[in-house]
Formats: structure tokens, C-alpha cells, sequence
């Protein structure tokens, strides 16, 4: 019997604030690396969610350029066809474009549905826990009402699991 075929699974790191969060985050939040956006690479794509919902690239493909970084999550057996049909699912259900919140339900919430399920791994958690230590200061909650209402989508992509990319 012919092992199955494993297929490597990626998380690509992106620093939306292109540094500028990093050196802010001491003075105004406390310890901070980033404003972090995430995406799963798997099947020689590139999987995230935005307020348009699911969308898909090529590796590195959003104008947000290269990843800052390269996240080896693990590999899976699931095939292409199996994820695609799941993603469908996804986008669908939990991942439709107006569940999108910044805090609550955002991109690192999604590459980190997407990698359990893929391979039974979670993101790291310092990517995870940023939204809450954020919001756990008095300047994050101050800002919070200006930031729920951001709606980020990377552009770049093209609409998955919506008929004609519609939301």
C-alpha cells in the first residue's frame, strides 16, 4: 500500500503597519509585535479572510507583497478537491464577508480554523492572543469603537466558496 500524499501546509505572516506597530506598541499598548495578517498556503494557493470573505491567490499574491515571515504549520492528506469543497463550507457559514469583525473574527481566526482542520495545529497563540492583549489596555479600549468599524480585505484575491465572487 502507497503512503498517502501529504501536502505541506504554510502560514504567511504579513505586518500590515509595515513596522510603524512595533516601534507604537511600547508607548501606547505595552508589548506588541505587529498589526499581524495571516493566510494558509496550501494546494499552491494562498487562502485568507477579509471583509469580502474568502478569497484566494497566489503565494504572496495580495498587494501586500512578500510575507514578513514563514509559519511551517505541518502537512495534511487532505486533497485539494476535499479542502476546496470545506472552504465552500466556510465561506458559507462562519466565514462569510459581514461575520468579518477585527477583534473577534478575523483573518488569524480563520488561518487558524483552516490549519486545525488541515492538520490538527493551531497558530501560534502570539499571533492569536494579540486582539484581546490589545484590547486589554486602556488606549486598545479607548480605540476599539474606531476599530471595529475597519473593515480590512488584502487586495489581490479572488472570491472563494461564493457564486460569480458574490458575498
Amino acid at each position: 500500500m502507497e503512503p498517502p500524499n501529504l501536502y505541506p501546509v504554510k502560514l504567511y505572516v504579513y505586518d500590515l503597519s509595515k513596522g510603524l506597530a512595533r516601534r507604537l506598541s511600547p508607548i501606547m499598548l505595552g508589548e506588541g509585535e505587529g498589526a499581524r495578517h495571516t493566510s494558509i498556503v496550501v494546494h499552491k494557493d494562498e487562502f485568507f479572510f477579509g471583509s469580502g470573505g474568502i478569497s484566494s491567490c497566489p503565494p504572496g499574491g495580495t498587494l501586500l507583497g512578500p510575507p514578513d515571515s514563514v509559519v511551517d504549520v505541518g502537512s495534511t492528506e487532505v486533497t485539494e478537491e476535499i479542502f476546496l469543497e470545506y472552504l465552500s463550507s466556510l465561506g458559507e457559514s462562519l466565514f462569510r464577508g459581514e461575520a468579518y469583525n477585527l477583534f473577534e473574527h478575523n483573518c488569524n481566526t480563520f488561518s487558524n480554523e483552516v490549519a486545525q482542520f488541515l492538520t490538527g495545529r493551531k497558530i501560534p497563540s502570539y499571533i492569536t492572543d494579540l486582539p484581546s492583549e490589545v484590547l486589554s489596555t486602556p488606549f486598545g479600549q479607548a480605540l476599539r469603537p474606531l476599530l471595529d468599524s475597519i473593515q480590512i480585505q488584502p487586495p489581490g484575491g479572488s472570491s472563494v466558496g461564493r457564486p460569480n465572487g458574490q458575498s
